[in-house]
């Protein structure tokens, strides 16, 4: 599955829950969410967590949270793709354009 079929999934998926409809100042705040527990999967990684009550994760529990939180963070970005009729192609495409840009002086 490439990106614009697994947006088009959840799309289907969110909508199929009344997910979908919710507002964007809404998913913007499940975004923020997201990244605050990439952020916290990231620092359990690099830092450790000594938390009473917690077990330690092995390296690989930790790895898998942070494909998981990646994962969730990606998800809400295709969502307002799909809110805003961006295609995830087109959303690389932006970006790849815009940094040849802005660096084309700088490329050695």
């Amino acid at each position: 599955m490439n990106l614009d079929e697994h947006k088009q999934w959840l799309a289907d998926f969110y909508a199929e829950r009344g997910w979908l409809q919710l507002s964007s100042s809404r998913r913007l705040n499940f975004l923020t969410e997201e990244v605050g527990e990439l952020s916290q999967a990231i620092r359990r990684f690099e830092f450790g967590r000594d938390h009473p009550g917690e077990r330690t994760q092995s390296v690989k529990e930790e790895k898998e949270n942070i494909v998981e939180e990646l994962a969730d963070v990606l998800d809400e970005v295709f969502i307002f793709c799909e809110k805003f009729g961006i295609s995830p192609s087109e959303l690389m495409q932006y970006s790849e354009d815009k940094l040849n840009g802005r660096f084309k002086s700088n490329a050695k």
